[in-house]
């Protein structure tokens, strides 16, 4: 099960989708952290959204909401930035520099999917169809001229199968 489905009940009574507002970088970081904390390995979690939406702060969030400490930089240049914790590991990846999907082929993208590790992927449709689908996709949209974010959640896990379309 890829977050906890306590914490998942008290801010998703839907059960499967569902839309927040955040104002401000404060309230997106502190939201991010404890949906990080909720996150259970192996979790795939797609962050979609324009430039400067704040794919970057909601991952870096959730990353200090489990613990890490230091510096939580974008993997833009790099692809991918590795967060070992002694229960998990978090990769974080930005995608948006990459020229085609068959690079991530040569940077082994398949090892970084194991069995204790959290994936947060920003814009994941540059790597479609070689990564594995989502389960948890997040969609941030800019409202209130810029100074708020419309987030929409979506659980992908229980429609996840080998082959399927990202959420």
């Amino acid at each position: 099960m890829p977050i906890d489905r306590n914490y998942l009940a008290t801010v998703c009574p839907e059960g499967g989708r569902w839309q927040l507002t955040l104002n401000g970088e404060e309230a997106m970081m502190a939201w991010a952290g404890r949906f990080g904390r909720a996150l259970i390995p192996p979790c795939v979690v797609y962050l979609q959204g324009t430039l400067g939406a704040g794919k970057t702060t909601l991952a870096r969030g959730m990353l200090r909401g489990c613990g890490v400490q230091g510096a939580v930089k974008s993997p833009t240049y790099t692809l991918v930035e590795p967060y070992e914790l002694p229960e998990m590991t978090f990769y974080h990846f930005d995608l948006y520099r990459l020229g085609d999907p068959e690079e991530l082929e040569f940077m082994g993208i398949r090892d970084y999917f194991g069995p204790r590790n959290v994936c947060l992927v920003e814009w994941p449709d540059k790597g479609y169809p070689l990564l594995p689908a989502a389960d948890i996709c997040i969609n941030l949209d800019l409202s209130d001229g810029g100074r708020s974010r419309q987030l929409t959640i979506a659980l992908c896990s229980e429609n996840k199968s080998e082959g399927s379309v990202p959420c």
